[in-house]
């Protein structure tokens, strides 16, 4: 009976919903076990409906795996979009490290992470193409790209991505002034030229620079021990140049010395005479971006230790075996000869985006220009972050009209401090400068500036004071550097923004919008610098962090190690880094080939 009355309810429960009904017989078998049977599944309409939503999911394409790119995948948690990748490297890798590379002190393979490791358990579906970008179409919102396999596969792989939202994290290019023979001869730590053709050759991309130039170091070493050749040419090939007095040339060239005197010269002591090191700047001194008591300590580190600096020095031509020189000072040009060169000196923009500027009508610029909420200015739907974009923060006076409209509610064409009190914070937060100002000029507030030219007799202000007060507010617009830690933040800040689209789509958050009604959906982009450090050679770093306060010796050396394994992308990558750290203390670096 029992039986009998469940098929019943069964039935009836089946006939009124039939689409999520699961019908089960059960009958009991020999040896007491349970034979079912399913009619339809209990969730049929539900994975109907979740596949109508999939086909509704945004397609985003992110072009670059770099800082920006992997910081935007890292931190993506909804669901709600589906997600291409497609870049020429299918790993991220932790370029603050690559000096370390090229000279031995950290293998290559310990600082890159695979872009699959990184995305493999994150809840939206996401799918990789190893892939480069040559064309990007913002009309009809399609991605024009071309496999970088290797020659030995056959066939010409291109394809294109169509997208909904483009995000932009293609990163730079090391900019060569279109300095002659630069290209063909000199070495880099970013990509130096862009070939775009059928099969691209890998041994642009970054890491692959940074193992090229370890192994031709070693190659200088070698042929300089051989019996049979001269003593100019030793010279020659064991003559190192750095071009660029940033923080990479500056690493790189303190790297440079530590491997010669700590290893080199014991491995290869009838070459450590002929060594020479020369760091080039064309500015008046080197890390111009640091505090001065860094450039002075950093400067007399480097006399001390034998380390050339040249200032003043702008190269103007690169041959296969001279470099020459134009010094500013007397105009004299002098060419000199070297065995390896690094090129270290800023960013260019990559062709590709290049030539998706002028189809979005910013041909003239420099860089893509972006809003503060990192959307490319004249473009829908596109998104650019890192050191291929700029972000072109409004200036005050733009706005200044709409601002005083915004604050004077009753139309008075006068106001009180205490109308500016509901607009104050969408003020400073809209317009990043004004804080920057008060900090400057020490002014504890808002108030205070306008109290400064407003005066104690009058107790109103009208447009002309307030133009009067922000008037000198726009000196303060600063542009970000093109540095990792402004592209990780960058990405970090625009996948907490598309998880939370939906809701702030409800309830926006960010400032007011001066020039129309409502709030603009989310707070703008801003950068937090929290340091940067300068690798000095010896155990030495310099550390310049957030108030002012520098450090510079070997405590800021520990806390370099500390913040960079720290940062590292993977606990894999974290112990890869700190057993060659490691490594190097025990055994000395690797002067292998390999």
């Amino acid at each position: 009976m029992r039986g009998s009355a469940f098929f019943q309810r069964a039935f009836r429960t089946f006939q009124e919903h039939p689409t999520f009904f699961k019908l089960l017989i059960v009958s009991t078998v020999s040896g007491g076990g349970l034979l079912t049977f399913s009619d339809a599944s209990p969730f049929q309409g539900l994975i109907t409906e979740s596949s109508q939503n999939d086909g509704k999911k945004k397609k985003v394409v992110v072009l670059g795996t770099g800082w920006a790119g992997t910081s935007f995948l890292k931190n993506l948690k909804s669901s709600s979009y589906d997600v291409q990748v497609v870049s020429p490297n299918n790993f991220f890798a932790f370029t603050p490290l690559l000096p370390s590379v090229t000279n031995g002190t950290v293998e290559a393979r310990s600082i890159v992470e695979p872009i699959r490791n990184i995305v493999k358990k994150k809840p939206y579906n996401v799918e990789f193409k190893e892939a480069e970008c040559y064309e990007i179409d913002p009309v009809n919102k399609k991605v024009y790209c071309r496999s970088n396999q290797s020659s030995t596969l056959d066939g010409i792989e291109e394809f294109t991505v169509d997208y909904d939202v483009l995000i932009l994290a293609m990163g730079a290019r090391v900019n060569t002034f279109n300095t002659p023979g630069v290209e063909e001869h000199a070495h880099f730590l970013k990509p130096g030229k862009e070939i775009l053709k059928p099969r691209l050759d890998l041994t642009l991309q970054e890491v692959g620079d940074a193992q090229r130039l370890r192994k031709s170091i070693i190659d200088c070493y070698e042929r300089a021990s051989l019996p049979s050749v001269s003593e100019e040419e030793k010279k020659r090939v064991m003559h190192f140049v750095v071009v660029g007095g940033g923080p990479t040339g500056v690493e790189y060239a303190a790297e440079l010395h530590d491997l010669a005197f700590d290893d080199m010269a014991k491995l290869y002591p009838s070459a450590k005479d002929y060594l020479k090191i020369t760091l080039l700047e064309a500015g008046d001194h080197i890390l111009n971006m640091f505090d001065k008591r860094i450039t002075t300590f950093a400067t007399e580190k480097f006399q001390r230790d034998g380390i050339d600096v040249k200032t003043g020095s702008m190269v103007v031509k690169v041959s296969d075996k001279d470099i020459s020189t134009k010094e500013r000072k007397t105009g004299e040009i002098v060419s000199v000869p070297y065995g390896v060169v690094l090129w270290s000196t800023g960013i260019a923009t990559r062709p590709v985006v290049r030539d998706f500027m002028n189809r979005i009508g910013q041909a003239k610029r420099r860089v893509l220009a972006t809003d503060e909420w990192l959307r490319v200015e004249g473009c829908e739907d596109v998104y650019a972050l890192g050191d291929c974009a700029t972000i072109n923060q409004r200036k005050v006076m733009e706005d200044i009209a709409a601002i005083f409209r915004k604050a004077d509610k009753t139309n008075t064409g006068a106001l009180d401090l205490k109308d500016f009190k509901e607009v104050v914070r969408h003020i400073c937060e809209r317009y990043p400068q004004v804080e920057l100002y008060l900090q400057k000029n020490k002014l504890k507030s808002f108030d205070a500036l306008l109290k400064n030219v407003q005066g104690d007799d009058k107790k109103q202000i009208d447009i002309e004071t307030f133009k009067k007060a922000l008037s000198e507010v726009d000196s303060q617009m600063k542009s970000l550097p093109p540095t990792a830690q402004v592209a990780a933040q960058q990405g970090e800040y625009l996948a907490k923004c598309f998880n939370r689209k939906e809701l702030c789509e409800k309830n926006p958050e960010g400032p007011l919008r001066f020039r129309t009604s409502g709030q603009h959906q989310f707070h703008p982009f801003r950068y937090r610098h929290f340091g940067q450090f300068a690798p000095l050679g010896g155990e030495q770093t310099a550390a310049q962090l957030p108030g002012d306060w520098v450090s510079i010796g070997h405590s800021a050396q520990w806390l370099w190690y500390s913040v960079y394994a720290s940062k590292l992308v993977s606990w894999r990558t974290r112990m890869l880094v700190i057993s060659d750290w490691s490594r190097k203390f025990i055994f000395g670096r690797d002067s292998s080939k390999i």
